[in-house]
This record gives C-alpha cells, sequence and structure tokens, in this order.
C-alpha cells in the first residue's frame, strides 16, 4: 500500500511543486499518474521513494514511514526512474548484482529472476555488455529488471513505458497487472492517456501540486459524458 497524507513541498521558498497533496494506493490497485509538465508528478514521486523530504506530511509505503523507518520503506519499493542512464560503465549483469547485493537478494533466487526478466525484455545477448554501449530503450528495459529484482510489493515508475519498443512495452503492462492482481500496488505517472484508460484501476490527476481529480475511469467519465480521457485531461487542466 501507498499513502500519501498531506504532503507539501515548497522549492525556494516561493514555488509550491506539491501542495497538500493526499492519496492512496492500496493493494491490488494500479493507479495512474496524470498531470501536465510541471505538475508535481515527478517531485511527488521522489518523496514517495525518499529521495526528496516533504516540508510537511507524510509517506507511508507498505506500512513503514519514510520519514523514521527510511531503509525498511525503501526496501519495500521498486523505483523505475525517469531517466535510464546510471551506471553505464557497468555491464548488464553486474548491474542487476550490484542491485541484488544491496537488497540481499540470494544468489539463487537472484540468477533465476536475472534469467526470467532478460528473457522477457530480450537481454540475455547483452548482459555481458557495457550498458554504455546499449540503446536507449535497452537501458530502460535494464532499469525496469533490476527495480524488480528484489520482489518489492510496491511499484512506484516514473514514466516507465518510455523508450520500450511493442513487445517490451506489453510484457512489463502484463506485469504490472500480474503484480497487482497479486495483491502488491502500483502507481506509475504516463502521458499516454491511452494507457492509463486500458491499464488503470483508478487515476489521480494533478496540476499545479493540487489534485484535480482521484477515483476510477468510470466516476472520471461520469463527470465529463460524451469525452474521452484526453479531452476530459485538457478540460480539467486547461483552467488551472
Amino acid at each position: 500500500m501507498i499513502q500519501i497524507e498531506n504532503v507539501t513541498k515548497t522549492y525556494n521558498n516561493s514555488v509550491r511543486a506539491v501542495d497538500q497533496l493526499n492519496l492512496t494506493v492500496n493493494n491490488g490497485e494500479i493507479v495512474g499518474f496524470i498531470g501536465p509538465n510541471g505538475a508535481g508528478k515527478t517531485t511527488t514521486i521522489k518523496m514517495l521513494t525518499g529521495i526528496l523530504k516533504p516540508d510537511s506530511g507524510s509517506v507511508i509505503i507498505d506500512g513503514y514511514n519514510m520519514s523514521t523507518e527510511p531503509l525498511k520503506a525503501k526496501q519495500a519499493i521498486g523505483y523505475i526512474a525517469d531517466s535510464p542512464d546510471m551506471f553505464l560503465r557497468l555491464k548488464g549483469i553486474e548491474f542487476m548484482n550490484l542491485i541484488s547485493d544491496i537488497y540481499k537478494v540470494p544468489t539463487d533466487v537472484r540468477k533465476e529472476r536475472i534469467k526470467t526478466f532478460a528473457s522477457r525484455f530480450d537481454l540475455t545477448e547483452v548482459l555481458d555488455e557495457p550498458m554504455q554501449n546499449y540503446s536507449h530503450g535497452m537501458r530502460q528495459k535494464m532499469m525496469v529488471a533490476a527495480a524488480l529484482v528484489h520482489d518489492p510489493a510496491v511499484w512506484i515508475l516514473d514514466e516507465p513505458l518510455t523508450g520500450l519498443d511493442p513487445k517490451s512495452a506489453f510484457a512489463l503492462k502484463t506485469m504490472m497487472r500480474e503484480h497487482a492482481d497479486a495483491g502488491n500496488s502500483v502507481l506509475f505517472s504516463t502521458h499516454v492517456l491511452e494507457v492509463a484508460e486500458k491499464l488503470c484501476d483508478k487515476v489521480i490527476i494533478i496540476n499545479h501540486g493540487k489534485t484535480l481529480f482521484y477515483g476510477t475511469l468510470d466516476e472520471l467519465t461520469a463527470r465529463y459524458p460524451d469525452m474521452d480521457l484526453e479531452k476530459i485531461f485538457l478540460e480539467m487542466t486547461a483552467h488551472e
């Protein structure tokens, strides 16, 4: 479960990126995080993962408060950042083993998971190559595999489908659904509204750090009859 309670974050004592935000992602749910550029999505995700500290409010991950039990909270998270350009001098297999070591994944377990992810994302042939030789899409797939190698209960994904080929994107979306169906929680930001419409149990739409809507797509479309999700999004954010 993911819980954000009255979270606020201000930059330079003047720019309020997130303003009294509340959000709960229950076990078994996929929630799409939607908003225009500068809406506060990435700032929120960085607070959820402990990269940034909120000015006020609390972040609870799988029952652990990020402020008071950060290690336990972070151990429960699989985080895919919005950029895959990290640790590029490492070989793919070295990077996977590094992340496995950090999360203390047993050797036999990690071998099986690395094999599974490499097969699912067509990475088997490049595991022994430095990641600086990878294409952007291959790096993104490696970040996905590394984020999930410790089998985290909570997935927090920042634009995870960007750069993925159709096969890999389908694989990740399938895994997200399987993860939620197993009783876990998934929060992911996306600019591809069609993906949110097809995959999410709920969506949260924010702008200027404030919630414009949080609920099911049926609840959202009931407010705006005869409009698709893209038109609804444009209508809601145009007046902010």
